[in-house]
């Protein structure tokens, strides 16, 4: 439990399955609250570890994913100029050119420049891609 604990708060989200020949609820209850992918009592029959192993895998092969989606995006983010920001902002709100201009007190060409050039930027095909693209750059503990 402790090396879980270490790993967690180092930031190292590694897959572990716990195995003991002397669990109780509790703390199954604590590993599995801190991510484990499983608590297992001894014996433990082989293709039910293996199960637990394949799933842990998969687990963290979508972690890395995931991870590796979430930095390209930081990275086409980064790339744009505070104005592009400002008009990412409000298009993913759902507001139209003529509304994000009068909210920035700019025209609405200059709002269809900015827009353009912050899509390209971040590589994104429709509104909806942007939404995602901007959900994926919140704190995990914050996205609604």
């Amino acid at each position: 439990m402790d090396l879980q604990v270490a790993l967690k708060e180092a930031r190292r989200d590694i897959p572990i399955v716990f195995m003991t020949g002397h669990g109780d609820v509790p703390t199954g209850v604590r590993a599995m609250k801190g991510g484990a992918v499983d608590f297992l009592e001894k014996p433990v029959r082989g293709q039910e570890l293996l199960a637990c192993v394949e799933r842990g895998l998969a687990r963290s092969q979508q972690t890395r994913s995931e991870r590796a989606e979430r930095l390209a995006v930081e990275r086409r983010f980064a790339t744009l100029t505070a104005r592009e920001r400002d008009v990412l902002r409000l298009v993913v709100t759902g507001m139209l050119n003529k509304q994000i201009a009068g909210e920035l007190g700019i025209a609405e060409k200059t709002v269809k420049i900015h827009r353009s050039h912050m899509t390209h930027k971040m590589e994104a095909g429709s509104v909806a891609e942007l939404v995602a693209m901007v959900q994926a750059l919140q704190p995990p503990g914050s996205r609604r």
